[in-house]
């Protein structure tokens, strides 16, 4: 049985809610909750789909480690757009700490070796490169944060081009500008540092 369709809940809402939080109100957190979650569940969802399928975190594993991250910060809300841009940004640092949790043990720590035969099976899981991706990222906001930002938005946050306009305070047109010149750039620059 599918879930009956939820009405959209109005931006004002979710906003009002995020401020009394953050002035102390454990209420407004009860009644917050579930209108973020299922948003928060897309955002991990989009982030897990660019992983490998062999990964073994799931989506709502990722929800509830950024969930509670974002209980532990002492943030004051400014608007619902300020959450899942926050909420993009958490579940990039989640996977990014994954992907290095996964690359140490590849390394052998605590890892049984694997027999020659094994190696070629484990090479064809090709995944995209998470840390390579956040290296350049990084590179790339030292010089353009902008730019980086509408990156994270639109693959960390799975968010589209007139939610990421609309966090950012661009134009629809910028966004595309922005994000087509960042992938390009970090193309060449995830290509070097991985020749």
């Amino acid at each position: 049985m599918t879930d009956p369709v939820q009405p959209p809940v109005p931006d004002e809402d979710v906003t009002g809610l995020l401020r009394r939080w953050s002035h102390g109100d454990a209420a407004a957190l009860d009644r917050l909750t579930p209108l973020v979650y299922a948003e928060l569940r897309r955002i991990a969802s989009a982030s897990l789909r660019k992983e490998s399928p062999a990964q073994s975190l799931e989506t709502t594993g990722l929800v509830h480690e950024a969930f509670v991250r974002l209980l532990r910060s002492d943030i004051d809300w400014r608007s619902r757009q300020h959450f899942f841009a926050l909420s993009a940004r958490l579940i990039r640092r989640i996977l990014v700490d994954f992907a290095r949790e996964r690359k140490s043990h590849k390394r052998g720590h605590g890892f049984p070796h694997v027999a020659l035969a094994e190696v070629d099976e484990i090479a064809d899981e090709q995944q995209p490169d998470l840390l390579a991706l956040d290296e350049a990222l990084t590179a790339l906001a030292r010089f353009d944060e902008r730019k980086a930002r509408v990156v994270e938005l639109r693959f960390f946050g799975g968010m589209t081009i007139e939610e990421t306009a609309e966090v950012l305070g661009i134009s629809h047109a910028t966004v595309e500008r922005d994000f087509r010149a960042a992938k390009a750039w970090l193309a060449a620059e995830i290509r070097q540092l991985n020749p």
